[in-house]
């Protein structure tokens, strides 16, 4: 029997295989980066599913947190799968479900209007209008891309990703400030959001963007990342709507599951929510 390893050929094929899956570049990235974690941790010995635990279990020991351990352990059944070795997939850690987020990782409605206002007073009209579409609309910023100009013009976007189609709308205030934005610009068609050369912005520059905001704006860093305008937007449409179902179809996901991780609460609140049952007398 041929020995099982992970090789460079093995992994482009992964890669390729990823792509046709429509996965986004960040997640093919990551999967990628887990899988080389892994092999460079074998050191050239065969893959089996004593080396993968051992694996795991290092991982629990440097201190990695279950749900990243399980991120990475996805990326290596994927490929086992890919493989035709899915006798050497492994199982995730079993994981209970938080009851609320930590305080330094939930961005409140306060603190991102401060972001937003920051941007704006330091004249970074584009970082502060893409904080304010991402929050609006509750969509990833992978998919800034599908903020055109015509989507803008129509009102709505469709966005594709995964195998899937979602139309997402966009609310008015928001089209007339991104159509003011474009004409200025002189971006009279396709992303808004774009370099001066004209190419897409990386999540990278982005993110980095968002974090020079942080000192100023007087918000910890912990809490300032593109996916949390997302989480927000999360909260604040379900408090208005209380439709779980349809707040899973607005932010894409498959499984309602997903969609209630964004709806956790601060400790604080839960501890006020304890209070209000007045069952200490």
């Amino acid at each position: 029997m041929n020995q099982r390893k992970i090789t460079a050929e093995g992994l482009l094929r992964f890669e390729r295989y990823l792509r046709e899956e429509e996965r986004s570049s960040g997640t093919i990235k990551k999967y990628i980066r887990d899988l080389d974690q892994l092999r460079e941790w074998l050191d050239g010995r065969p893959l089996n599913k004593t080396e993968i635990h051992s694996w795991k279990e290092k991982l629990l020991q440097e201190g990695f947190q279950p749900v990243t351990i399980n991120s990475k352990l996805a990326a290596v059944n994927r490929f086992l799968k890919m493989q035709g070795w899915e006798d050497l997939t492994v199982k995730t850690l079993k994981v209970q479900r938080k009851m609320f987020c930590e305080e330094n990782r939930e961005l409140t409605k306060q603190e991102y209007e401060r972001l937003v206002t920051t941007a704006q007073g330091l004249g970074k009209e584009r970082l502060a209008l893409l904080m304010e579409t991402i929050c609006a609309t509750g969509i990833r910023v992978s998919e800034l891309k599908y903020i055109t100009v015509e989507a803008v013009n129509a009102g709505r976007t469709e966005i594709r990703l995964k195998g899937k189609i979602r139309v997402i709308l966009l609310p008015g205030k928001l089209c007339r400030k991104l159509l003011k934005y474009a004409k200025r610009w002189k971006i009279s068609s396709g992303s808004v959001f774009v370099s001066r050369t004209g190419k897409l912005l990386s999540r990278k520059q982005i993110w980095a963007e968002m974090k020079m905001l942080c000192d100023r704006a007087g918000v910890e860093q912990t809490k300032v990342f593109p996916h949390n305008l997302r989480h927000l937007f999360a909260r604040c449409f379900y408090k208005i709507s209380h439709d779980l179902t349809k707040l899973a179809d607005v932010l894409g996901h498959s499984n309602i599951e997903t969609t209630r991780i964004y709806l956790i609460s601060s400790g604080e609140e839960h501890v006020r929510t304890l209070d209000r049952l007045r069952l200490v007398t």
